[in-house]
């Protein structure tokens, strides 16, 4: 098992990603899940805690390469 964390994306950004990796075929909860966190602020409401990211859990390591290289922002 793989994670792979992608920061700042918007939600409807990562949810046309998934929507890719289904239509190629990897099946969510069997393939791959994912968890998205909004960005999480101080009490003051200025600073940032945690940047917003989304954290995908490949269940086996070549679904995570793959991954890697189709969606790579390098």
């Amino acid at each position: 098992m793989k994670k792979v964390t992608v920061s700042h994306d918007k939600p409807d950004l990562i949810m046309t990603t998934v929507r890719e990796m289904r239509k190629a075929g990897l099946v969510q909860g069997e393939d791959f899940d994912f968890a998205f966190y909004n960005a999480q602020y101080d009490d003051t409401g200025f600073n940032l805690v945690n940047p917003r990211h989304t954290v995908f859990t490949f269940y086996k390591d070549k679904w995570a390469t793959w991954y890697s290289i189709k969606w790579s922002k390098g």
